[in-house]
């Protein structure tokens, strides 16, 4: 394995339980120590990925799926923009494809202007190599995802201990089965249409409270097909991107339900069985580097001599 997979220099231990948008970060980084066997085929990917410090010096590239992949070539979103903060830097997951990086170029103006917020504030994306994550997310593996919060961007720029202290607002009811009306405003409307209506957009995760709510006054639209409802995201939205045109190694996922989704389906997600799932019995998949793609290990192994090669 290459130097940063053996060394503990640069990469930060934080939120070893579960990790979200509300998680505090860190001003004062601690070390992951050295993986003692780096090599041995039963290491989960995450201890690899996520022991990587600088992207891949590759041709920019999503290889696998969304929850299944890595990325090579991958760019880092910058902490300040025009209309965007970027949140947690102590996390290193503010990578992602360039069709991500442009996303958040774009998507943050037009939030705005629809919105009247002073802009966005990002939260998690990916690792520099992309792959599984140590904490949280299952996904967010390819460079496709970002978390956008649901608190408007303030007018001034947060210090780095703001960006790493400072917590998002969760717009959904402590009942699970409304959107909040102290904290939903039709801003947050207004910027999950904007995600919806980008056309790179392939889905958008919510919490099912917030597509009850853009059914009550948006039922009928087209955009709406890409808001899906899924557990938690009562702080945040996950937008996910299409595979980039010509990545022949990105594997498309299939396409969004016909319709606006505001149907019984959606009517499920405010049952018991889903507001309060059993624990399931079935031990979590430990992801290993033989379970991703084969082109993950030379993306995880790339130094900038043997990209040359």
């Amino acid at each position: 394995m290459p130097n940063f997979i053996q060394s503990s220099a640069l990469v930060f231990l934080f939120c070893m339980g579960s990790c979200n948008a509300q998680e505090k970060g860190t001003l004062i980084p601690q070390s992951l120590p050295p993986l003692t066997h780096p090599a041995d085929a039963n290491t989960p990917a995450k201890a690899l990925f996520g022991r990587a410090t600088s992207a891949a010096p590759l041709e920019p590239e999503p290889i696998g799926f969304y929850s299944k992949g890595c990325l090579a070539g991958a760019q880092t979103l910058p902490a300040d923009g025009p209309q965007w903060q970027a949140m947690r830097p102590s996390r290193n997951r503010n990578w992602g494809h360039p069709e991500l990086i442009l996303f958040v170029e774009r998507f943050a103006p037009a939030a705005a202007q629809a919105s009247g917020w002073h802009g966005i504030l990002v939260g998690d994306m990916a690792q520099p190599r992309g792959g599984p994550m140590l904490t949280g997310h299952a996904s967010h593996q390819l460079g496709l995802d970002a978390d956008i919060w649901l608190k408007p961007m303030p007018a001034q720029r947060m210090s780095r201990a703001e960006r790493e202290e400072v917590s998002s607002i969760t717009v959904v009811r402590a009942d699970r089965l409304d959107v909040d009306p102290a904290t939903w405003t039709p801003g947050h409307q207004a910027v999950l249409r904007a995600a919806a209506m980008d056309v790179r957009v392939q889905r958008i995760f919510v919490n099912a409270a917030i597509k009850r709510a853009l059914c009550r006054t948006d039922r009928g639209e087209p955009w709406l097909r890409k808001i899906r409802p899924e557990h938690g995201h009562d702080y945040h939205f996950h937008v996910r991107l299409f595979c980039p045109d010509g990545a022949g190694k990105c594997n498309v996922q299939d396409p969004t339900p016909e319709g606006d989704g505001c149907d019984a389906s959606l009517d499920w997600w405010f049952t018991d069985e889903a507001l309060h799932p059993k624990p399931s019995s079935v031990p979590p998949q430990v992801l290993t580097l033989v379970k991703l793609p084969p082109e993950c290990r030379r993306v995880l192994e790339a130094t900038a001599s043997t990209a040359r090669q």
